[in-house]
C-alpha cells in the first residue's frame, strides 16, 4: 500500500496511551512502548512475496527486512515470531522448511531468539517477522530529529526493487542476481550498532517507499534535504533495465506520491527519477548525522556495506521544497 493511501486509512485511528512513546501516527519505522524510566518495547511486523528463487535465500531476505525497523531505531533485538502464508499447491513442506531456516539464521546473527509463529494456507507465498527490541527510552533514534548542518548517509545501494522486478522477468545473469541477493540478505544490524557510538540525529531504513518517500518522512517544520543525485549508489545494473521500462508497480506510485515534495535541480530522466524512488526490498539505512563523524562511520562500514556507503547530501534551512536533488 502506497504511503499516501496508508496515512488515509490510519488517520481515523486514535491511539493515545500514556505508556506509548511512539504509535502510528508517526511515520517513524517501529513502535516503542514505554515499560519503565530505563526501559521500553520496540516493536513492528513485516512480510514479503518471494523476491528470488531459492526458498533459503528468500527466507534471509524476508527475516532481514523485518528485522530491519527494529535497527533503524537504533534498538537491540530481543524475540521474533514467524508470519506465514504458505502456498501449500505450488510448493513443498521442504521449500518451506528451508524458508523458515533462512529466516531463523538471520534472527540469530543479530542474537534474537524465535518464540513461533503462525502459518496458514494461502493462494500466494509470504513471510515475515513480528519483532520485539529494546532501548533505553532516552537512546530512541526518530526519522524526524535531523538537524541543519547534518550529512545525509546511505548504507546500500538504490535499484532492489528494478533488480527483482528483472529477475521475475528472468533478465538478470547469475552473478547479477546472487549480488542483488546478498545486499538484501545482509543484516542491518552492524550498521546500527556502529552508528551508536557516533552523533546521529536521525535514522530511516529504505524499503517500499523508495529513497525519496522514505526521505519525505524524516523532514519536520525546520529544514529541508539535500540529496546530491551524483553521489547517490546505484546498482550497476539498475539503470539501463529502468530504462528498458523494468520499473516495479510500487516505485511508479511512489513517483507520484513525491511530486509535490521534490524538486529537481537537474533535467533528470524519468527513469533515472524512478531509481530514486524505486521500492527496495531490505534496503539500507538513510542517516542523518554529524558530518565529522561521517566519514570515520562510512570507512567503518567498508566490507559491511559491500563498500556502497556514501554521503548522498545534507541537511539544510527549510526551504521552497521538503526535498531537492542537485
Amino acid at each position: 500500500m502506497g504511503s499516501a493511501d496508508l496515512k488515509q486509512t490510519l488517520c481515523k485511528i486514535n491511539s493515545s496511551n500514556e505508556q506509548v512513546l511512539i504509535g502510528f501516527d508517526t511515520s517513524d519505522d517501529a513502535g516503542v512502548y514505554k515499560i519503565s524510566d530505563d526501559l521500553a518495547l520496540v516493536q513492528t511486523l513485516d512480510f514479503i512475496t518471494p523476491v528470488i528463487d531459492d526458498p533459503y535465500i528468500y527466507g534471509q531476505i524476508a527475516a532481514a527486512n523485518s528485522l530491519s525497523d527494529v535497527f533503524a531505531m537504533g534498538a537491540v533485538v530481543k524475540t521474533a515470531l514467524n508470519i506465514v502464508g504458505f502456498d501449500k499447491k505450488n510448493l513443498s513442506s521442504e521449500a518451506l522448511g528451508e524458508i523458515l531456516r533462512g529466516g531463523f539464521e538471520k534472527i540469530k546473527e543479530c542474537g534474537g531468539a524465535l518464540l513461533g509463529g503462525h502459518t496458514i494456507e494461502s493462494p500466494e507465498m509470504y513471510y515475515g517477522l513480528s519483532v520485539t527490541g529494546t532501548i533505553h527510552p532516552k537512546d530512541i533514534i526518530r526519522n524526524n530529529g535531523a538537524k541543519i548542518g547534518d550529512v545525509l548517509v546511505l548504507t546500500k545501494p538504490l535499484g532492489l526493487g528494478v533488480l527483482t522486478t528483472a529477475i521475475k522477468r528472468d533478465l538478470l545473469d547469475i552473478s547479477s542476481i546472487k549480488e542483488c541477493a546478498n545486499i538484501m540478505a545482509s543484516l542491518n544490524y552492524l550498521p546500527s550498532k556502529i552508528m551508536r557510538k557516533y552523533r546521529v540525529n536521525s535514522c530511516t531504513d529504505i524499503t517500499g517507499f523508495g529513497l525519496l518517500g522514505h526521505a519525505s518522512e524524516c523532514i519536520n517544520e525546520l529544514i529541508s534535504f539535500n540529496i546530491f543525485c551524483s553521489e547517490v549508489p546505484i546498482l550497476e545494473d539498475a539503470l539501463p533495465l529502468a530504462l528498458e521500462g523494468v520499473i516495479p508497480g510500487g516505485t511508479k506510485k511512489n513517483m507520484k506520491f513525491c511530486e509535490d515534495k521534490v524538486t529537481y535541480l537537474k533535467d533528470l530522466p524519468e527513469h533515472c527519477k524512478a531509481i530514486l524512488c524505486d521500492a527496495q526490498t531490505s534496503g539500507g539505512l538513510l542517516i542523518a548525522m554529524n558530518k565529522d563523524d561521517a566519514k570515520e562511520y562510512i570507512k567503518e562500514l567498508e566490507e559491511l556495506s559491500f563498500g556502497y556507503a556514501k554521503i548522498i547530501g545534507e541537511v539544510i534551512p527549510k526551504s521552497y521544497s521538503d526535498i531537492i536533488v542537485s
